[in-house]
């Protein structure tokens, strides 16, 4: 499970460097989403630096924010940004694993994925790594869902 001082630290500096602002964190403790958010001020608009939940090896993307609240968590996949200065610090923390849009467009491939279940993987049967939210949208983990 994700250290969340790491992420949060990892978000900070990422928006230190970059010129931006952390705006909110928006911590996932329930069933969904089964992702966390780091809300940034960057380039003039919101961003979100998005983790895992789940994974032993925390993985992270730029999306935009997803509302959430006790009543409503906002449906449809999450949508990737490039965000390349961000991305390239984030990806000086090791213990993150970095997506980009790129690579989430990628084919997926189940080899680099361990600890997955592999009935998930063959009932969710995702082609790509875009294809990794789930169909309500409230999940994000790559290779879980399609």
């Amino acid at each position: 499970m994700i250290c969340l001082r790491k992420f949060r630290r990892a978000c900070h500096e990422a928006a230190r460097r970059t010129g931006g602002q952390i705006v909110e964190f928006r911590i996932a403790d329930g069933v969904t989403p089964n992702f966390h958010q780091g809300v940034l001020e960057y380039g003039g608009h919101r961003l979100s630096i998005v983790c895992t939940r789940d994974r032993t090896e925390p993985v992270v993307a730029i999306a935009e924010p997803r509302a959430i609240d006790e009543t409503v968590v906002a449906a449809g996949p999450l949508t990737f940004v490039d965000a390349p200065e961000l991305v390239a610090v984030l990806a000086e923390f090791p213990a993150l694993r970095v997506l980009t849009p790129a690579d989430l467009a990628g084919p997926f491939d189940a080899r680099t994925w361990p600890g997955y279940d592999p009935a998930d993987l063959k009932y969710w049967a995702p082609a790509d790594w875009a294809r990794c939210s789930s169909t309500t949208g409230t999940d994000w983990s790559p290779c879980s869902a399609a």
